[in-house]
């Protein structure tokens, strides 16, 4: 068994010597004195318990030991460069590769746009979506199985841990069918729908949230008839006329051949405040910057 002098500091010099030939070109390739280069060097031999070199008078002249111990320090050092690298790809760092998570509801306008934006910041960035709900996506953002997200956070929220970038804020409206004959000319009253049916989205999801939210302060438990794991399905839903259901007005542009979405009394200030979202510790890396960089000018051109 190797003891505590046998380390990879040593191995270091020992490689720069075989490549030098000299202590003293070692010592200057190195920054070190000779005496530094020739102490880790006896050092070595004292760990292996075994001699590497024999002095032919100012020289130290490797024997076939050094030469074997070069071979396959020279392999250990490239398998454990491999391995930092490895390493360094699996937890998301150092990689082309982006993990972006988002709401199923922002793929609409805002993850094209800061895709395409981002794409132009770095051409070789491999982007991959993962679609889901705010937890969720919170859960494998901490777990780095994502490197940043697009959410929708709560009023004031904080947390040392993570770097958040608003982008816009989202009123929640009430969703009906495109035909229906309600009018948006004034606020409704969401208490007034206590006896009508709701769709919604399933908890964890920020709508879901929101959505109850809103009830509670209307002073009623809704007589909910599905819940959906996803807003296109919570969209069709409405349009069908299974039930009313509560969105953000982002969605109201791409589907108004579907649904309507009139605002409500007394909810003004129950909104979705959608942010990318990041480690911390984890900001200074390039593609989560480029991230950055684009969510800013994005936020700027709303």
């Amino acid at each position: 068994m190797l003891d505590d002098t046998f380390t990879l500091k040593k191995l270091e010099i020992f490689l720069a010597f075989m490549k030098a030939g000299t202590l003293a070109d070692t010592a200057e390739d190195l920054g070190m004195s000779t005496v530094s280069v020739h102490r880790a060097i006896h050092s070595l031999e004292e760990g292996l318990k075994c001699a590497l070199f024999r002095q032919e008078g100012r020289l130290l002249v490797p024997l076939p030991s050094a030469l074997v111990l070069e071979e396959r320090v020279l392999s250990i050092v490239a398998s454990l460069d491999d391995a930092v690298k490895v390493t360094r790809e699996t937890a998301g760092i150092y990689s082309n590769k982006f993990k972006l998570g988002a709401l199923y509801s922002l793929t609409l306008n805002t993850v094209p746009r800061l895709i395409a934006g981002m794409k132009l910041r770095k051409g070789d960035l491999n982007i991959e979506l993962t679609l889901d709900s705010n937890e969720v996506l919170f859960r494998k953002l901490k777990s780095v199985e994502l490197d940043a997200i697009l959410v929708s956070l709560e009023p004031g929220f904080r947390d040392d841990d993570f770097t958040c970038l608003p982008l816009f804020n989202d009123e929640v409206l009430l969703a009906v069918p495109a035909d229906s004959d309600l009018s948006d000319a004034s606020p409704l009253d969401l208490s007034d729908f206590r006896e009508q049916t709701f769709v919604t989205l399933k908890k964890g999801f920020a709508t879901f949230r929101d959505s109850y939210r809103a009830f509670d302060r209307a002073g009623f438990e809704p007589n909910v008839v599905m819940e959906v794991s996803d807003i296109f399905s919570l969209i069709s839903m409405v349009s069908a006329g299974v039930g009313f259901a509560l969105l953000p007005r982002r969605v109201e542009a791409v589907f108004e051949n579907k649904i309507r979405l009139l605002p409500l009394k007394g909810m003004g200030d129950i909104r979705q405040n959608i942010s990318m979202v990041c480690l911390a510790n984890r900001e200074r890396d390039p593609r989560i910057l480029a991230c950055i960089a684009e969510c800013r000018t994005y936020s700027r051109e709303l």
